[in-house]
């Protein structure tokens, strides 16, 4: 999990996610990710990510080998992390004096903190001011280029999870921008920080804490089962990986060998990161042939609105019962078999929020990140770049 990078499952933010991880071999140059992983490609030079759909990549510094600079706090002789490394080795069968010297090697990161510390005034969101940022030129045209690179791909994900390649498009753009932005910090650091020093300002910190120490665990198995340098992958601020954003347990739970190379690679590897992603949607229940949402209006006079949101994203109403509550639904929603959500986009305080109606399989989008603007954003991001698929597959 994308946002780029946010803490979705773990931080209750909007994220890019936390999503799943891949087992890949063993190499320096993968561990790297692009040299200008993380910066703003409007600003900067960005570096195509090598897949096996024939884009050649450009040589890049490696900057995984870099440690952290000698001001960031470390996490050697720690009385916490020594406990924690031989609850890890014990749990997971790692050798202990491996495990003590890995963690020994972290740092704590303060920007990582920061990132995850609740804002004192954090205002009202805006819809608007966040689609535009994720449905904007550069993320539709990169995504069009690589569909069209990958569309046998695509489509073979499709037919056989039933997950839409717009869909599958969209969570790649918003996340890293195709492999553009996979995130610039160890992994070991972000993970240990979050472990460690989660900041007890947040109102679920031991909970948040708790998760992270597992995802820590997990990224020291990962990296044992792979032959990876645990002190050289690099991700998210929140330890989220590859093109697709995964978390380290959700690599190992729901990455794909999708192009049977007798290897997972969700950092280089598009047919591994679009089969992936596939995976993990289906097993969250993703339904073929179900819309993500339908539109809705919303009649003044019968409106009970605390109603329809009671359960925010979380499908709980048939459309009978949304009608009731002053849901003006359009024939295909009246005639939907599910259950369904009414989803608020608030636009800030000077516009009345958007509504759409979600079904089940927008709530399971939001299993990839726990929030309806991340959600919608994906979905319009991909349904944009399919727009223009046919204009430029067309015979000239």
């Amino acid at each position: 999990m994308l946002l780029a990078a946010l803490v979705t499952l773990a931080c209750g933010y909007s994220v890019t996610a936390l999503a799943a991880r891949s087992q890949a071999a063993p190499s320096a140059q993968r561990d790297c990710g692009p040299a200008n992983a993380g910066k703003d490609p409007s600003a900067a030079k960005i570096s195509a990510a090598k897949d096996k759909a024939g884009i050649k990549a450009k040589k890049r510094k490696c900057l995984a080998s870099k440690v952290p600079a000698p001001s960031a706090a470390s996490y050697a002789n720690k009385p916490a992390t020594r406990a924690a490394a031989d609850s890890i080795a014990k749990n997971s069968a790692l050798n202990r004096d491996w495990v003590r010297a890995t963690l020994a090697q972290a740092h704590m990161l303060p920007e990582v903190v920061r990132a995850v510390t609740p804002a004192q005034d954090p205002g009202v969101r805006n819809w608007q001011v966040y689609r535009d940022r994720m449905v904007d030129p550069v993320r539709v045209e990169a995504g069009v280029q690589f569909w069209l690179r990958n569309a046998k791909t695509l489509e073979r994900a499709e037919r056989e999870t039933g997950v839409p390649a717009s869909v599958i498009v969209g969570i790649l753009g918003v996340e890293t921008i195709y492999g553009r932005r996979m995130g610039k910090y160890r992994v070991l650091d972000a993970l240990a920080t979050l472990a460690f020093d989660f900041p007890a300002s947040h109102p679920k910190a031991p909970t948040r804490a708790t998760y992270f120490l597992q995802e820590l665990e997990s990224y020291l198995v990962w990296c044992q089962a792979t032959g990876r340098d645990p002190l050289a992958v690099r991700g998210s601020y929140a330890g989220a990986m590859g093109m697709a954003q995964f978390m380290p347990s959700s690599w190992q739970k729901y990455a794909v060998d999708f192009d049977a190379d007798g290897r997972i690679d969700l950092f280089d590897n598009s047919k591994d990161a679009i089969g992936s992603i596939a995976n993990y949607l289906a097993a969250f229940g993703w339904k073929a042939g179900m819309p993500t949402h339908y539109p809705v209006q919303l009649d003044s006079v019968r409106l009970d609105l605390p109603a329809l949101l009671e359960r925010d994203i979380v499908p709980s109403m048939s459309p009978a019962q949304m009608a009731e509550r002053g849901a003006i639904l359009p024939p295909q929603a009246l005639q939907h078999a599910g259950l369904l959500a009414l989803i608020e986009l608030v636009n800030g305080n000077d516009a009345p929020a958007s509504y759409v109606v979600g079904t089940d399989n927008f709530y399971v989008v939001t299993r990839y990140n726990w929030s309806s603007f991340y959600a919608m954003s994906v979905i319009e991001l991909g349904l944009a770049i399919k727009a223009q698929i046919p204009a430029r597959t067309a015979p000239h």
